[in-house]
């Protein structure tokens, strides 16, 4: 819904937007990794606050506060077993499942999107969907078109703190269609986004990102972030690329009511699945880390036809 996951970086305003440390003992770990937010559906009993305690050991917190133990290779890249334990795709009551039952053929009927390479998603398993960001739209039209898999993204807690019943409303289409709320602020920011999308990744989820880090200020393709590249090598999950095409014309500048009709058509286009297998282990190598970025932009710049600007939007924008 807003900058998603494209940057490790050291500073707030890092591309992912993420949680930072602090807060209440047991709520958050000291990263910041949102541990409470709930990805599966009801049928799981839930904490003593009402919220749903993810079953990922290795970063839970600890009763000091601390973290647990955690091996250096996620237990994805080694291979293991990464379907949720509490997790039923075919349960029929899930917010995923009504929302895109009752507002999906809404939404499709005004963006009317056309999807090619729809068929390069894996069908199970962890997988990164990484591609530009037009405009606020986006990431209501990317769980239109992704099939019976649900995509997991970061987004601004303000979209799920909001009071009435109007805020109420907000935070459950929100988190229903597969936003994890973040709060932005602090200097961890961009670990803590990063942290929870591995987190998505290892419990076998599909995870979408903007490895540019915001909204494209002109509709040209931006410098990416490399925290795409540190999440694909720390999970070994498959890359797919894919392009918003004609999302800024229906609602430019990210703001205000989509303008339906007078010919406007959406199209997301998805490339194939990128490997970076071959790098395994090199996380921490900035060179490889702005290689595998770079590659994957290149791919999402293809499939959307953008000019290509080297230098991070955030910088164009202040300028």
């Amino acid at each position: 819904m807003t900058e998603h996951a494209g940057n490790s970086g050291r500073s707030g305003r890092t591309g992912v937007g993420p949680g930072q440390g602090g807060g209440k003992p047991g709520t958050r770990a000291v990263t910041g990794v949102n541990f409470l937010y709930r990805l599966n559906e009801p049928g799981v009993p839930s904490g003593g606050n009402g919220e749903y305690r993810p079953h990922l050991r290795e970063h839970a917190p600890t009763p000091q506060g601390g973290h647990g133990t955690a091996t250096r290779r996620s237990r994805t890249a080694a291979g293991e077993a990464h379907a949720p334990r509490h997790h039923r795709p075919e349960e029929p009551l899930s917010r995923f499942v009504l929302i895109k039952a009752t507002l999906g053929p809404l939404l499709r009927l005004l963006f009317r999107p056309r999807v090619e390479g729809a068929e390069n998603i894996p069908g199970s398993g962890p997988v990164i969907l990484a591609g530009n960001h037009l405009t606020f739209i986006d990431s209501m039209i990317l769980p239109l078109v992704t099939g019976e898999r649900q995509v997991f993204f970061i987004g601004k807690d303000e979209y799920v703190t909001g009071k009435g019943l109007k805020g109420r409303l907000m935070a459950w289409f929100f988190t229903g269609s597969g936003m994890i709320p973040v709060d932005r602020d602090g200097g961890r920011g961009g670990v803590a986004a990063l942290m929870t999308g591995r987190r998505v990744l290892e419990e076998g989820h599909m995870f979408g990102i903007y490895p540019e880090g915001t909204r494209s200020p002109d509709g040209r393709l931006y410098r990416g972030r490399t925290g795409i590249a540190r999440l694909a090598l720390m999970t070994g999950a498959p890359v797919v690329p894919f392009a918003m095409i004609g999302t800024d014309e229906i609602q430019p500048g990210g703001k205000g009511l989509p303008r339906v009709g007078g010919g406007r058509r959406v199209s997301v286009h998805f490339g194939e699945p990128l490997d970076f297998s071959r790098y395994e282990g090199m996380d921490r190598d900035r060179y490889v880390l702005r290689a595998v970025t770079d590659e994957v932009m290149s791919e999402v710049m293809r499939l959307s036809g953008q000019e290509y600007v080297d230098m991070y939007a955030t910088k164009a924008r202040a300028a």
